[in-house]
């Protein structure tokens, strides 16, 4: 997700450039073509899709983090499903890696042939996606089925050696409702890689984003100012500094982003003029959104201040970064309202309250 940080606008009176911007994965921008254009209405209501849709995997993922950080027995029992802490030495890293990802993409692209590259992403995702949707769907089957369900344990196990040598590669437990949630995971993957359906690669998305924000945890605020401050930095540079990103989104093809059609109300399911919504610019913040949730839990005040403040600057932020696009015309890396936004709006309130040493400790 890494290439998939930035949101620019479709000139819909350019069908030249939106046939460039509309394929960026991790973008938000119109796939217009000379042949149609997006009505106020359709817009708004692709719009407003995608803002709703990224606002989901956030707080319902940020509310799962408080649970995965404390539970090690139900969701995060298995070693699949333990939350990553990334430290500040990762986030330092981050956008370099990053960076080395994303230019190494761009030339695979231009040395291999994009139908067999993308031939393989597809196959790799369709396993995350699998996994991903799964493990989202679980807690809603635990509340589905009654208790009087019989819900048998299962087991997959490899290791490596023999006696006091053995190590463990994979140890996987599961149930016989995660059993159903992995074929219907399944299904969607099937759907997915025979029709590249954008309901199916919603579903995907969603979960991979979910995943992320729930799983994904920063060990403290300062790490998180550093990853969101190198990704400003990341997502500027190569909006703006290169053609590197373009070339890479047009030629990506994977469910890493979302996707709303503007032509909805005109075609029904079959639309395709579709605006988009790159996974990075909800995980990222997501992330960052999630610590202030486990910071406001760990003051022990009944209290969401930080959390509700992040929320609503994220919204903000998002908003904002549609209107500057659809004033000036031009795209807009998303990070460089999202990070201000997500950033600035808890500390003021942390200066307010006189809680700013104790957020950063």
């Amino acid at each position: 997700m890494a290439d998939t940080d930035q949101v620019p606008v479709s000139d819909p009176e350019a069908a030249a450039a939106a046939a460039v911007l509309d394929a960026l994965n991790g973008t938000e921008a119109l796939n217009a073509t000379a042949k149609f254009v997006a009505s106020p209405e359709g817009t708004a209501l692709a719009y407003g899709s995608l803002v709703l849709m990224a606002l989901l995997p956030i707080f319902f993922g940020a509310l799962r983090s408080v649970h995965c950080s404390k539970s090690k027995v139900t969701r995060c029992d298995n070693a699949s499903d333990m939350p990553e802490t990334i430290t500040s030495r990762d986030a330092a890293r981050f956008p370099i890696i990053a960076s080395c990802t994303l230019f190494g993409l761009y030339l695979f692209f231009k040395v291999f042939s994009q139908e067999y590259i993308n031939m393989l992403l597809s196959v790799y995702f369709f396993g995350l996606g699998v996994l991903a949707l799964s493990h989202t769907l679980s807690p809603l089957m635990s509340r589905i089925f009654p208790e009087s369900f019989p819900n048998k344990q299962y087991q997959l196990l490899f290791t490596q050696g023999s006696d006091d040598t053995k190590e463990e590669i994979v140890n996987y437990e599961f149930d016989t409702k995660n059993l159903l949630c992995l074929v219907i995971g399944a299904v969607v993957g099937v759907w997915y890689l025979l029709k590249k359906h954008w309901i199916a690669n919603n579903l995907f998305g969603l979960a991979f984003a979910l995943n992320g924000v729930e799983l994904l945890h920063l060990n403290n605020v300062n790490t998180g100012c550093i990853l969101l401050g190198g990704l400003f930095v990341y997502d500027v540079f190569w909006v703006f500094g290169t053609n590197v990103m373009v070339t890479v989104a047009r030629s990506f093809e994977a469910p890493i982003k979302l996707v709303f059609p503007q032509d909805l109300l005109e075609r029904g399911l079959g639309a395709s003029n579709f605006a988009m919504l790159g996974l990075g610019d909800i995980v990222i913040p997501g992330i960052f959104i999630a610590l202030l949730l486990r910071f406001d839990v760990s003051l022990k005040k009944n209290s969401r201040t930080y959390f509700y403040t992040s929320f609503l600057a994220y919204i903000f932020g998002l908003g904002l970064t549609i209107f500057v696009m659809h004033t000036f015309k031009h795209a807009q890396p998303a990070l460089l309202y999202l990070v201000p936004a997500c950033v600035g709006f808890p500390v003021v309130v942390a200066l307010i309250k006189g809680e700013l040493t104790e957020m950063f400790r």
